[in-house]
Parts: structure tokens; sequence; C-alpha cells
């Protein structure tokens, strides 16, 4: 129950020791706001780890095709590897735990243009799923269908940053012909990519018609496939399956590792977020280590206001006053200390974290946004921080506080 004349005993008490009641709770305000910082700058870095996977489905394993580096039934080292459209087939369809797949080739920086305005954009021709292994999102119109791929369509869908280059700003884009290294091809839509600005300079158009336009033939320079929620160990299996089998399919040595090579984003994915969950546990530590020199102070703090109020405790006690009553002046005293000034360092780190001063400042320094994003703590952090604050307090509070309800009556009243 609230006791008025407790808390105003508490404040009087902090009063009279402006300095040293100032420097406890800077002490426990600094812990919080370091422990604040910590985790917003582990939070950052994560976010900044997810925003480069997001460019790509973060259960997705990719495959490319390089040269043979093993002489293998009766071929040469050397030998220029190319997927094929039967590749593609093969993992669409006969590989149980592949939910899709999808090819792609690309053509670097081609010239692109669209009445008198012209650039340079990469060009990719894939399979209408690949949409679901960058993670694209379609903002206008549509991507490309299955029907596009059938009939080898001369369609596009451009990168928003793309559209920006080519259309004036207004100008629909859906149903106007660009030029795309020499041949007209008709937009069909207009897509935002996760991966950033470098990804949304871009053109897609189905394998089948870049293969005829630009190249002639079947082959396939990368292959991917979407496998679901999989372990490590099971994405691992998956993978080795594949390779074997389009090994066979090429007459690539089982030996050979320069042949195919393989991005297992199931893998990878799952070792940095596990580096990050370690890096939580450290800055866990490092901020609680922190947050414990500022209660180890208010501790010390408070067996001195223990001392200089042995013979005020003494008088307490011999009018009838409880150990229990005493122990909860002291622990209130101190509980009160650390919860206020920990919620001041608290409130000061979330407002540095919230307020981009940080993100400004790396921008200023020329070192780049791109690894660090968004850093910030959630509400459950805080929550976290809050109860660590107030068995904080009561650490800090119970020593002292059973030291005053041990205190012999007789002998405080004689202290001087």
């Amino acid at each position: 129950m609230f006791n008025l004349d407790i808390w105003q005993e508490i404040f009087q008490t902090l009063s009279k020791n402006k300095l040293r009641t100032f420097l406890t709770a800077f002490s426990v305000a600094w812990g919080i706001f370091m422990l604040m910082l910590l985790l917003g700058f582990g939070n950052g870095l994560q976010n900044g780890a997810k925003s480069a996977f997001a460019s790509d489905a973060v259960n997705s394993i990719w495959f490319d095709a390089h040269e043979t580096s093993v002489a293998y039934k009766g071929l040469g080292e050397g030998r220029k590897i190319h997927f094929e459209n039967t590749d593609w087939e093969y993992l669409n369809g006969k590989v149980e735990g592949v939910q899709l797949a999808a090819s792609r080739n690309m053509i670097w920086q081609a010239s692109i243009k669209y009445g008198e305005r012209s650039t340079n954009f990469d060009i990719l021709w894939v399979h209408p799923n690949y949409k679901h292994l960058e993670s694209l999102k379609v903002t206008k119109g549509r991507f490309l269908n299955a029907n596009d791929y059938r009939t080898a369509a001369k369609v596009v869908a451009l990168g928003k940053i793309a559209e920006g280059l080519l259309f004036s700003p207004g100008e629909d884009p859906i149903g106007k012909y660009i030029i795309a290294n020499g041949v007209p091809f008709k937009v069909v839509g207009i897509f935002e990519d996760p991966g950033g600005d470098r990804d949304m300079r871009r053109l897609y158009m189905p394998m089948t018609t870049g293969q005829k336009v630009y190249n002639g033939k079947d082959h396939v320079q990368n292959l991917s496939m979407l496998v679901g929620n999989i372990s490590i160990a099971e994405s691992k299996a998956l993978e080795k399956k594949v390779v074997k089998e389009l090994s066979d399919r090429h007459l690539i040595s089982q030996e050979d590792k320069r042949a195919i090579s393989v991005w297992n984003n199931v893998e990878e994915y799952s070792k940095v977020m596990g580096i990050f969950t370690v890096i939580n546990l450290v800055v866990w530590w490092v901020g609680l280590m922190t947050l414990l020199a500022g209660v180890i102070g208010v501790g010390n703090i408070m067996m001195i206001t223990v001392k200089d109020r042995t013979r005020e405790i003494g008088i307490r006690k011999a009018m009838g006053a409880t150990p229990a009553s005493i122990m909860g002046l002291i622990m209130q005293e101190a509980i009160f200390i650390t919860i206020v000034s920990g919620y001041i360092g608290m409130l000061a780190g979330i407002w540095l974290l919230e307020s981009g001063a940080i993100m400004n400042l790396l921008t200023s320094l020329g070192t780049g946004t791109d690894f660090f994003k968004n850093p910030s703590v959630d509400f459950g952090t805080a929550i976290s921080a809050t109860v660590v604050l107030i068995v904080a307090g009561s650490l800090a509070g119970y020593i002292p506080a059973r030291r005053a309800a041990n205190i012999n009556p007789i002998a405080a009243i004689r202290d001087e």
C-alpha cells in the first residue's frame, strides 16, 4: 500500500545528499543507456544482414556453371560447362523437396532506349518462377507468366529505377515498347526488389525469348530452386543430390569442385543468424556488467546511508518498528533510484537510436549504411530492461536493508 510518509522521508533523504544521489543515479542511467545502444547496434547489424539476404529467398539454393578442372571420360580439363533447359525441367518436377525452380541468363549493361532516352541496364532472361527466388514485388502490371515463356513473347518487366530513368514522371509504361540491344520489347510490368537499387536497374524477359533473340541455344548460366522449410542438413543433402545429377548430365567428375559452384542460402542464412544470436548474448552480457557496476554503486551508497542513519533506525526499532518495515524503507529507496535513473538512461538510448542521428553519422563518415539498418530496440526488450532494473534495484538494496534490520536498537541509540 502507498505510504505518503515513507515517500516523503525517501525524498527528504535524497534531497539532503544531492551530489551523492546524482552520481549514483548517473551510474545506473549510464549502464542502461549503454545496454540500449549495444542492443540497438546489434539489431542494426542484424537488420543489415537480413536486408542483404532479402534480395534472394532465404530458403533457396543456387547453382552456377563454370569450367572443369579435372579430366573425365576422355574429356580434358578447362571445358566450359553450360546448363540447359532440360536441367531446369529436371529440377522443377523431378526432385523431391524442391518447391519450384528457375533459371537465368544475363547480359551485363546492355543498351536500353525509349524515345530520346538511352541508358544501360542488365538484361536477364528467366523463367516466370524467378520472381519468387528474388522476392520481387510487382507494383504495376504483371510479371512474366507461363504463356510468355511458352510463346517466347517479346515482353519485359522493368525495375522501378529503370522505369524512372526511361519514362517521364506520371507516364504509364505498361504497353509501351523499349529497345533492348536493338530489339523492341513490350513493357508488361514494373517491380521492386528488396535487394536494393542495383537490382531495380534491371529488366527481365522470358528465358525462351532471350535464348532465341540473343543466344540461339538452350544454354542456361544459373539454376536456382526454392526448397521450403528444411534444416541445414536436409538442404546439404539435397544440394549434394542435385550436384551429382548435374555432374552426371554434363560428364563432370565427382572430384571436380570447380565446375559447379553452389550458394546455399538455407545454410548461409542460418550461419549469419547464429552469429547474431551469439552477438546478442555478448551484448546483453556486456550491458548487464556495465549496469552491474552502477548497481554496486547504488548498494555502496545505501550502505553509507544506513550507516549515517544508524541512530535514527535504532530509535525506530525501539519504538516498535519491525525489521520488515526497516528493510522495506531501505529497499524502496534503492529501487526508486534504480528504476527512475534507469528509465532516464533507457529513454535517452531509445531516443538516440530512433532519432536517426547514428545513421546520419555513418552516412557523413562515408562508411555506407548497407550493412547497418534501422538500429532500434523493440517493446519486448524494453520490458526485459524494466525487469532487469527492478531486480537490480532489489539486489542493490537488499544487503544494506538486511544490515539496517539487524541493527541493535540500544547500541544504535548510543551511536554518535
